[in-house]
């Protein structure tokens, strides 16, 4: 069965649809419940969902908006379960965000920013340009101060988010990122990998990550 994707306004989810994501974080390391998730729907503006035979296969939060005039996606909390098609879900919702983001901004390029746990979320990035962070690369001083509104904008204490790593310091609960898993985890390089070398799980790290929808790659979506 094809998958099928649909992004509404977060008022309009309802409390059934709310336990569908939480069965899915169920399955995952965040184990988010249906009264949080209602919490994010109140922070975030969009929901994006993708179904197969009706059954919800994996949800992004997400809004559109302009950072110091710079058109930007931003993906919140996000969960796709872990079934043999989750790589196909993810570029599904992606590919979805990214059509909007197209209809918001036409013919502009637009920064897609986001919150990972671990590596393979790098995975929602395949389309887009100048990934930050990305193996043999030294972040530029703009791209650290995207690094610290992003994190800002994600409700990252300043004190807790080192803009050199990209690295945020948790509270010891799961944080509010995408979270993803490969298919083929071997394939994930040593280089990404790296860039958890210090992040530890069990208090709730997360990395900052963004990269560059260009206007001329979204111009295909529309």
């Amino acid at each position: 069965m094809a998958i099928e994707v649909e992004t509404k306004d977060c008022t309009a989810l309802s409390d059934a649809e709310l336990a569908e994501m939480a069965d899915i974080c169920a399955d995952g390391p965040s184990r988010f419940e249906a009264g949080l998730l209602s919490k994010q729907a109140e922070e975030w503006v969009l929901i994006t969902m993708t179904r197969e035979s009706g059954r919800l296969k994996g949800f992004s939060f997400s809004t559109l908006e302009r950072i110091g005039g710079t058109p930007s996606v931003l993906i919140g909390l996000a969960s796709i379960r872990r079934t043999s098609k989750r790589d196909s879900v993810l570029r599904a919702i992606m590919a979805d965000q990214l059509r909007r983001a197209v209809l918001a901004f036409p013919d502009e390029d637009v920064l897609v920013g986001t919150r990972l746990f671990d590596a393979a979320g790098f995975e929602a990035f395949r389309s887009l340009d100048d990934v930050v962070p990305r193996p043999d690369y030294r972040p530029s001083g703009e791209d650290r101060a995207w690094g610290r509104r992003l994190a800002k904008r994600f409700g990252i204490d300043a004190d807790s988010y080192d803009d050199r790593t990209f690295l945020a310091v948790g509270d010891g609960s799961f944080p509010c990122v995408l979270d993803h898993e490969s298919l083929k985890p071997d394939a994930v390089s040593a280089e990404v990998a790296a860039f958890f070398a210090d992040h530890q799980s069990d208090r709730g790290d997360s990395l900052v990550a963004f990269g560059w929808a260009m206007a001329e790659d979204l111009a295909k979506l529309a």
